[in-house]
């Protein structure tokens, strides 16, 4: 697997301090990018969380995840925790170890109370003294939230910082990738009141030995309930101890709101192949001011990295078409400002681009972190992480084996019949009918239906047919 160092540095730790006018939760930033460009240790907001109990431990939830492995728990994971400034929220995220699990905590306007939220992204340190501070927090006092170093301690502070250096896999920056093109296509599916939530979540599996096997469940009579295959309205609950740290905020949950791609008697819309195999959910649980979702990965051996969601949008089958993609990706990108909702329609007007150009875009701009995804209102939103915009390209090997296979002249179309030559073994390609399927004969197609992306064939012919369609379009000038 293919990793990078990721350097962290921090003025100080993190930590929980007694200052005159209560406790201090100080979260110390490392380098972020920001409306003024590039920050050493962006300062995003000072004041109170109205709700610190809460806050505390779905900022301590966010922490699990991003210490956890579900699957081959050989080493524990070590990356600190994304947050974004959206100008009237603050945006938690993490990944687990394996990558299965994503985490967001949205802190909205009413959890917080103070100056202006300021916009950028950066990492915040999360070390073992704050995780155990804040397990202590109560909630009869108020708690001071400063994110980002104290103005003087910028200038002033003159001792050595403190670093973090983490091996980042490129599976793990992937993961934002998947994550936002996954969700996009999801739809509300579910939604319990307070004590049903509670009642429900209190009755799932709690720790991370043992994710169990994949469920699915329905909507009845205010709860939900199992059923033993995908129907109707199902949403799939894949490895219910993912869903353990939740208990953390417990006491505090008033709602219970569940995410999935529509499903049929024989499948789902994305990611379940024909055999109505599993797919990814998202479980958002309701909290005084705040919001703390976690998207599952289809099984507890799938990471959000292998599931091939924006291959077929990153597969552009010509130079002029990538650059195209590339030019459009940068246009949209400037007119972003850390934007708490985008709105794709208001986009297509301010840059010119037909919307589903501008919606292209944005998936490419998820591919480097740049976008995500928020289900509970259903819109994209701004982040600018500060990884290579095509790492993700570059390093997916699916999509690199299709563009030699391409350029080897292995692909030969035939309507809606292809042949591939891949291997010293011919591979055939089908679209059916309606376009809206392919089928492969490869192994990796029998194993998965596409249920995890199109194989390397599929998208080579993809690429063949964009190149076809492009050069058509170059003779007909």
């Amino acid at each position: 697997m293919t990793r990078t160092t990721q350097v962290y540095s921090y003025l100080r730790p993190s930590a929980v301090q007694q200052a005159p006018a209560g406790p201090l939760l100080g979260l110390e930033t490392s380098g972020g990018l920001t409306p003024a460009g590039a920050e050493a240790n962006p300062r995003f907001f000072h004041g109170f969380l109205t709700e610190p109990q809460a806050a505390s431990q779905a900022l301590l939830a966010v922490a699990d995840i991003a210490a956890a492995r579900y699957h081959r728990r050989l080493a524990a994971a070590s990356l600190d925790p994304v947050v974004t400034a959206n100008g009237d929220r603050l945006r938690f995220e993490s990944f687990s170890g394996c990558c299965g699990v994503y985490a967001r905590l949205d802190v909205l306007p009413r959890g917080l109370d103070g100056d202006d939220i300021r916009h950028g992204t950066t990492n915040v340190d999360v070390n073992s003294p704050l995780r155990e501070s804040l397990s202590r927090v109560g909630s009869g006092d108020p708690l001071h939230l400063r994110v980002g170093p104290e103005e003087m301690a910028v200038t002033t502070l003159t001792g050595p910082v403190v670093e973090k250096k983490v091996p980042l896999p490129d599976r793990w920056l992937r993961g934002f990738a998947e994550t936002q093109v996954i969700a996009s296509g999801f739809d509300l599916r579910a939604e319990l009141g307070a004590v049903q939530a509670q009642r429900y979540l209190r009755s799932l599996p709690r720790g991370a030995t043992a994710s169990g096997g994949v469920g699915w469940v329905v909507p009845a009579a205010g709860t939900l309930r199992p059923t033993t295959r995908p129907v109707p309205g199902a949403v799939c609950l894949p490895g219910p101890a993912r869903l353990g740290v939740l208990h953390r905020v417990l006491r505090h949950v008033t709602g219970l709101r569940v995410y999935g791609p529509p499903v049929a008697a024989g499948g789902a819309a994305f990611g379940s192949g024909a055999d109505g195999g599993p797919v990814a959910s998202a479980w958002e649980v309701s909290l005084p001011g705040m919001r703390l979702t976690l998207m599952l990965s289809p099984q507890a051996a799938r990471g959000f990295s292998g599931e091939g969601a924006v291959l077929e949008h990153l597969a552009t089958g010509t130079a002029v078409e990538a650059e195209e993609a590339a030019t459009d990706a940068e246009l949209t990108a400037a007119l972003l400002a850390w934007d708490p909702r985008i709105d794709p329609a208001d986009l297509a007007d301010r840059s010119g681009l037909p919307r589903d150009r501008v919606r292209a875009a944005l998936t490419r701009l998820g591919t480097a972190g740049r976008v995500g995804y928020d289900t509970a209102e259903a819109a994209y939103f701004h982040r600018e992480l500060p990884y290579d915009a095509d790492r993700v390209e570059r390093h997916n090997p699916r999509l690199r084996s299709a563009r030699a296979l391409l350029e080897a002249g292995a692909v030969t179309l035939d309507g809606d019949l292809a042949t591939v030559r891949s291997e010293d073994r011919v591979h055939h390609v089908r679209r059916e009918a309606d376009g809206r399927r392919t089928h492969c004969t490869c192994p990796w197609w029998a194993e998965h239906r596409g249920g995890r992306g199109p194989c390397k064939h599929v998208l080579a012919v993809g690429l063949a047919h964009r190149a076809d369609l492009h050069t058509d379009r170059s003779v007909a000038r």
